[in-house]
């Protein structure tokens, strides 16, 4: 009997003793099948983060950035009012700016309003009075703006957009000087770095990150389903008419007014332009205190013109949708235009102009 007993201890100690190995196996096996889940989720989160990382990298070699020569850089743009009467001929400075607006004023003439940015020119010129139509480009390309006298109109609206403008008549005759060659009031000239130490002392900001009006591309844009445009007639007036002719040698239009072709007054270099903008846009005379029959435009909402380049030409869409808003230019179907990375003309003429191309 007592044999029999401890037989039967053995037994039950042997029971138990496997009992708490297999829990332990059994624990372990758990804790080992936990890990390997959570070592396997830790991969697959890794590679997830990995593969949207690969994404992010493939999106951005997908849209390069465009290495834009004409507008670069975080100086702020420089608008100056241009005479263009006859008596101020030749201009300086137009083939340096990166876009040249011409719109009609009294008398059937019509001013230039080239803007700068980054340049470094010994003179510009000559400078003439602002008319308040021209602050509505100055202002949407984020520009400090020059002039040298200005109308009741515009002197009033300077004031109500606070503009930041410089006005020659105000400032000394070393920073805004007549030159001899030329005959008042066609003679008033300056220079960038008179205009950039009035700002700095102004307190004008004389940086700035804004985008450019034009959507311009790196790659050469040709207008292949485009009416041949090599040579272009604006008509402003009976008085002033701007033609441009197709150079395919330079890929540039030449510029003719009145009939005159148009040089730089300092190193006597043709004006030329990559691109030329039309848009038509209705004029009317002025009530103003003088009476001088000077204009006003209805330049906002969508206008109609033609974006020409590289020999052709399209019709497009001209909105802007405020005098401070950028103009959005758009082909029939519309899709924002692409431009060429170059000058540009615009030329925002009357409704009626009879514009030719051949």
């Amino acid at each position: 009997m007592i044999r029999t007993n401890k037989g039967n201890v053995g037994i039950k100690v042997l029971i138990a003793i496997l009992v708490v190995v297999i829990v332990i196996a059994g624990v372990l096996l758990v804790m080992k099948i936990i890990k390997d889940k959570e070592v396997a989720k830790g991969k697959e989160n890794e590679v997830i983060s990995l593969g949207q990382e690969e994404g992010r990298k493939e999106v951005k070699e997908e849209i390069p950035k465009e290495n834009i020569k004409i507008y670069n850089g975080e100086e702020r743009p420089i608008a100056v009012m241009i005479d263009n009467h006859k008596g101020a001929w030749p201009q300086a400075g137009i083939n340096d700016a990166y876009v040249v607006y011409e719109i009609i004023v009294e008398g059937g003439e019509t001013r230039l309003m080239p803007i700068f940015k980054g340049k470094d020119l010994d003179k510009i010129g000559p400078v003439r009075s602002s008319r308040h139509y021209y602050l509505d480009y100055a202002l949407e390309n984020d520009a400090i703006y020059v002039h040298y006298g200005w109308s009741p109109q515009a002197e009033s609206d300077i004031s109500t957009f606070k503009v930041n403008n410089i006005n020659g008549i105000s400032e000394s005759s070393k920073s805004f000087w007549r030159v001899k060659d030329k005959k008042a009031p066609h003679n008033a000239v300056t220079n960038t770095k008179n205009i950039l130490e009035i700002a700095s002392r102004k307190g004008y900001k004389t940086k700035s990150k804004n985008e450019s009006v034009l959507n311009y591309k790196e790659a050469e844009v040709n207008l292949e389903e485009g009416q041949v445009a090599t040579k272009v007639t604006i008509p402003y007036s009976t008085l002033h008419t701007v033609s441009y002719t197709y150079n395919e040698q330079t890929k540039k239009y030449e510029r003719y007014a009145r009939g005159v072709k148009q040089t730089d007054w300092e190193s006597k270099e043709v004006i030329a332009t990559k691109n030329i903008i039309i848009t038509f846009a209705r004029n009317y005379t002025l009530e103003d205190v003088e009476n001088k029959g000077r204009q006003g435009i209805d330049n906002i909402g969508t206008l109609n013109g033609y974006y020409i380049t590289n020999g052709k030409a399209i019709p497009i869409t001209c909105t802007k949708s405020s005098r401070t808003a950028k103009t959005v230019y758009k082909d029939m179907s519309g899709k924002v235009i692409e431009v060429n990375d170059g000058n540009t003309f615009i030329q925002i003429c009357p409704i009626d102009a009879n514009v030719t191309m051949q």
